[in-house]
């Protein structure tokens, strides 16, 4: 693979088959705290199996190491084609998939000790965040240095997304991760009480604005378009939603602070700009789906194609229920209920995982030379976790309107309705359903891994020739 005059696959094919890996792991965890709130003796009072020790774990697994490794591999995969040229670094690239790993592993061993900083999506301690920052800028230097050897002038609207992503967690994860160590593994944040807060949801909202919806849609911008065999819908659209993406999504964090100590105006302020957000959410929601126009028959027998579609259809859904959870008369209720939950996983399973997913199938098979072991069982993973998609957040939606307002209900002498050990109590059977679903989609994740083994197992990878420049994609 050192051959100057083929694409850098080495790297693409290690990142895609940890993203499969670490999909499995993060879904497992998911899976077994969701038992753990349906039946709390799951925990077998062992302190490490605890659901405040497992749930960073869980988080830090999906978003960070499989939804990591499938932007990684998707990236690199992306940028080589669409710039006609080869990754501008190996041993760089190298460097980013054994710094990522290692990063994962200290996360899995920090977490369940309870070793943790304790800010959501950023619970690692300070030693593992200078090593994320070292292997973020290797990561930077190997993508900017691949676009600017680009053969190609034009620089393809994937790349705009890949960009604004890796540029802006690389901002958002300093800035929060500022901090004075006390020891090896424990540091105190230079912001203090409420800066200390919206600092955090500065970074928190931005991770999920970011990560987990920028990155994406590069992927969407590229495999889309591929399978559909159409040019994107609407270029102008897509550089428009993307510049109205990028500003509006920097300002919607104060929504998680709604009725808390944040000046009221920066509460007002992350509301509004969290409702003007759904205008760009769904002008790629729209650009995407309507990439199919004249190409809808391929859902009939393609089912990696449906898959895509399919996570366009949540991630338009997520990002319509996010904007109204903003509102702080909807938020009144919504704010601390399992409401939450099934909102973060419609779009965590219906959009990123599925869209990685994916990306997944379209991708390693082409890495290894082979065709698909077995369309079929794509369908079957496609139906499995979509039911299970379903059976959670619908879950989710009616146990979390049901808690807020059991929570809220008063008497005519104004004392509460309902302890909050009744509402607990009932949850019990949508947490059950949560499970089942839960389940059910890594039962999907397990097919789909089954498939891909079949697919890879005794197959010679391949290299691929870079092709003369034609133009733009």
């Amino acid at each position: 693979m050192t051959d100057s005059g083929t694409y850098n696959y080495t790297v693409v094919r290690q990142f895609a088959i940890m993203t499969i890996v670490w999909g499995i792991v993060g879904m497992l965890v998911g899976v077994i705290i969701a038992a753990q709130l349906a039946w709390p003796a799951l925990n077998l009072d062992i302190p490490w199996l605890t659901f405040g020790r497992l749930r960073p774990l869980h988080t830090n697994a999906v978003i960070f190491a499989f939804g990591g490794s499938a932007l990684f591999a998707s990236s690199y995969y992306i940028v080589q084609h669409t710039c006609h040229a080869r990754l501008c670094s190996d041993k760089l690239a190298a460097f980013t998939f054994w710094g990522w790993q290692t990063i994962i592993v200290c996360a899995a061993i920090t977490f369940p000790l309870g070793i943790t900083q304790g800010k959501e999506y950023a619970e690692l301690v300070w030693p593992i965040d200078i090593l994320i920052t070292v292997v973020w800028v290797a990561y930077a230097f190997v993508f900017f240095g691949t676009v600017m050897k680009r053969k190609i002038k034009h620089i393809y609207v994937a790349n705009w997304f890949f960009a604004a992503f890796i540029l802006t967690i690389a901002v958002l994860h300093i800035f929060n991760n500022l901090a004075i160590p006390t020891s090896y593994l424990h540091s105190y944040s230079i912001y203090a009480g409420v800066q200390d807060a919206m600092v955090q949801w500065w970074y928190g909202h931005n991770a999920v604005g970011f990560f987990l919806t920028a990155g994406f849609l590069g992927m969407m911008y590229y495999f889309v378009p591929k399978l559909a065999g159409r040019p994107v819908y609407s270029y102008r659209l897509s550089i428009v939603h993307f510049w109205a993406l990028t500003f509006t999504y920097i300002w919607a964090g104060p929504h998680h602070l709604h009725y808390t100590a944040l000046p009221d105006w920066a509460q007002s302020l992350g509301m509004v700009m969290s409702i003007i957000l759904l205008a760009p959410s769904w002008g790629g929601m729209i650009n995407g789906i309507m990439t199919l126009s004249g190409a809808w028959h391929k859902l009939r027998t393609d089912p990696v194609l449906r898959m895509m579609i399919v996570s366009l259809s949540f991630y338009g859904m997520s990002t319509f229920e996010g904007p109204m959870m903003a509102i702080k008369t909807v938020n009144a209720l919504s704010h601390y209920t399992d409401w939450t939950i099934g909102h973060v996983h419609s779009g965590a399973l219906g959009w990123v995982a599925f869209i990685s997913l994916g990306c997944m199938y379209y991708m390693i098979p082409r890495l290894y030379g082979r065709t698909i072991y077995s369309v079929k069982l794509i369908e079957v993973h496609f139906w499995i976790s979509t039911i299970g998609i379903v059976l959670y957040i619908v879950a989710m939606w009616v146990a979390g309107i049901m808690q807020g307002l059991m929570w809220r209900a008063v008497n005519d002498d104004g004392t509460l309705t309902y302890s909050f050990v009744e509402s607990v109590d009932a949850m019990h059977p949508f947490y059950i359903i949560r499970f089942l679903g839960g389940g059910l989609f890594l039962v999907g994740t397990l097919v789909m891994a089954y498939n891909i083994w079949k697919t890879v197992a005794g197959s010679k990878p391949i290299t691929a020739a870079i092709p003369e420049p034609v133009g733009a994609h």
